[in-house]
Parts: structure tokens; C-alpha cells; sequence
């Protein structure tokens, strides 16, 4: 009897699957501790699962990864600090705290730079994001490879957001990066950088009046119990970084490297597509627990009013921001 189409592919699949597990028989087994600061609904550990899944399959097993959410390690600047020294694996970071190690790597964060999530993608997956991932290793740290924290929108517990001027005065969190100070500053707010773990308390107890985040991370974290309002201003697309410390790097066999760097790319492709498939039923269930959200503001206004921020930071990083911008304009 022939075998079906089904028996071969399995029986391919079960063959390039143990050629795979023959290159780590002789590498002694291995734990990868990986953090993050967010909770198990946020995207983060989404890519985080999937990457441990990957790793863990097509190494036989010989390396697993063991997950640290909710800041149980420290907060960013704690973890990517922890990384250099190795006393921490790797993780998945917010861009800002990144960026605070590699300046330039600010230059994604510039407000209204991206049009869109595929014109973000497609700059983050080219020459240009893998080239300031390699850059990483300049401050003993190793890229692998981009997931996904989005586009970020404003809430806040005090008033519809409809302009800048509407901001004047607000106490907003902001990631402790200076683009993302510079930017709110410029919007009238009164921006206050805080880790995340910080501001959460702080919405609680009122000392801050809003933040700016991706839909996803305002649902996964009930921010609407503290936010009565978003205005979705898709000010800046914010990636994620799956980091590693480069003295463990230095440890991993070259097959090992592969792996890591492979299952990193897949997991933050994985992120990007839970997050735009989720994204309308998040704003719906945030809409119906009666959180009011403006998706019609005159987003020009904002362009305008943070147009400085491009004039007091471009230069400093370098031509990455004119070689993005020609990269997006060789899209349309």
C-alpha cells in the first residue's frame, strides 16, 4: 500500500524535525530565564509563548525557557541592566527603555513617523532595524528580533481629548525616554516619566491623571477602571524588542544563536497578529464598560503641535531618520 500525502508529510516533517534535534545531542541542557513587565493577557507574553514553544521544540528540549511576567524581575531599565551583567537572560522590552541604552534607537518612536503597521513592519524587519539590532551589542546587549507594543492612544480620568489644548495642564505618564517627554511636553501636558509598574498605582490612587498606550494594553490591564477617556491618536508606533544579554550570548553554541534569533522573529510576528485581530473587539469591550473613546479627532493638530520634537531630535540620530523616512515614501 502507497503512503498517503499525510503519512509523508508527517514522516518529512518528523525527518527535518530530527536533523534539527541532532545539532544540539551534544549541547548540555540549558534554562533561558526570559521577563517582561506586563501580565499573561498582554501581547508581550503572547510572543513570549511562542517563542519558549519554538525553542523548546526544535531543540529537542535540550534548551527550555522558563517565563518571569509582571515585573517579577524589576522593571525595564532593571532588567535591561540585569542582562549586561548577566544576572538576567533576556526578555521582551518596550522600545523607550531600549533606547535609553542605544540612542538611536529613539528614532521609531518619533510621533506620527509611521503611517501605518506595515509600513512599521517593513522598516523594523529591513536593513534598517536589523542594523540598529546589531548595533545592540555596543552596550553588551543582543537584538533578536521586533515584536510589537503598537500604536498608543491617550486615556486619562478627567476630560475628552480633542486637541492640545484639551491636555493643557493633565498629569500624563510617559515612558522614561525623552522623545516621549519632549512630545507631551509639546502637547501642553504635563508629562511624567514613571516605570510601568509605578504608574499603574498612580492611576489608582489619582496622583497622575492619564497615560499613552496601545488599545491592548489599556483592555489586558482594566485601565478603563481608572481612564473614563481615550482619544485615539496613534501618536507613535511603538515597537518591542526581544533582548538578550550579550554574556549569555556569548555562551550559546552558533546552533543555539540560530535558534534563539529565528524563534524571536517568529514570536513578534505572532504578537502582531494577535494585536490586530484583537484590537476591535478590545475597543468594543472597553466601549460597553463605559469608557468614552474619540476615534475622530483632528489628528493634524497634534502633527503640528509636536512638529519641534523632529526639529530637536532628528539630528541626533544620525541619517536613521531621513533613511526612514525615504523607506516609506518608496512604499506608496
Amino acid at each position: 500500500m502507497k503512503p498517503t500525502r499525510v503519512a509523508l508529510a508527517a514522516g518529512l516533517a518528523l525527518a527535518t524535525a530530527s536533523a534539527a534535534w541532532a545539532e544540539f545531542e551534544d549541547m548540555d541542557p540549558i534554562t533561558l530565564r526570559l521577563a517582561h513587565v506586563v501580565n499573561e493577557q498582554d501581547s508581550f507574553h503572547v510572543a513570549a509563548e511562542h517563542f519558549r514553544d519554538l525553542v523548546e521544540e526544535r531543540s529537542g528540549g535540550r534548551i527550555t525557557v522558563e517565563l518571569f511576567p509582571n515585573a517579577t524581575l524589576g522593571d525595564e531599565r532593571t532588567l535591561l541592566e540585569g542582562m549586561q551583567i548577566g544576572s538576567v537572560d533576556m526578555g521582551v522590552i518596550t522600545n523607550g527603555p531600549v533606547a535609553n541604552f542605544l540612542e538611536e534607537m529613539a528614532v521609531f518612536e518619533l510621533p506620527f513617523l509611521f503611517p501605518s503597521a506595515e509600513a512599521a513592519h517593513a522598516v523594523l524587519d529591513g536593513e534598517i532595524g536589523q542594523e540598529l539590532l546589531d548595533r545592540l551589542q555596543e552596550v553588551n546587549l543582543v537584538g533578536l528580533g521586533f515584536a510589537e507594543r503598537g500604536f498608543r492612544n491617550i486615556t486619562n480620568s478627567q476630560r475628552e481629548i480633542r486637541e492640545p489644548a484639551d491636555l493643557q495642564g493633565l498629569r500624563i505618564r510617559v515612558i522614561e525616554n525623552p522623545v516621549y517627554i519632549a512630545a507631551f511636553r509639546e502637547l501642553g501636558a504635563n508629562a511624567i516619566p514613571m516605570a510601568w509598574t509605578e504608574a499603574l498605582t498612580a492611576m489608582q490612587q489619582g496622583t497622575i491623571d492619564g497615560q499613552e498606550n496601545p488599545v491592548g494594553v489599556v483592555y489586558s490591564f482594566g485601565l478603563n477602571e481608572t481612564q473614563t477617556h481615550m482619544t485615539m491618536t496613534r501618536h507613535i508606533y511603538a515597537p518591542a524588542v526581544f533582548v538578550m544579554g550579550a554574556p549569555l550570548w556569548n555562551r550559546l553554541p552558533e546552533a543555539a544563536q540560530e535558534l534563539v534569533v529565528e524563534a524571536a522573529r517568529e514570536g513578534g510576528a505572532h504578537a502582531r497578529a494577535f494585536n490586530a485581530e484583537m484590537e476591535a473587539s478590545q475597543l468594543e469591550a472597553l466601549r460597553e464598560s463605559g469608557m468614552a473613546i474619540v476615534e475622530d479627532a483632528d489628528l493634524t493638530v497634534f502633527q503640528e503641535a509636536v512638529a519641534p520634537v523632529f526639529a530637536t531630535y532628528g539630528e541626533q540620530f544620525g541619517d536613521y531618520l531621513e533613511r526612514i523616512q525615504a523607506a516609506i515614501d518608496a512604499m506608496d
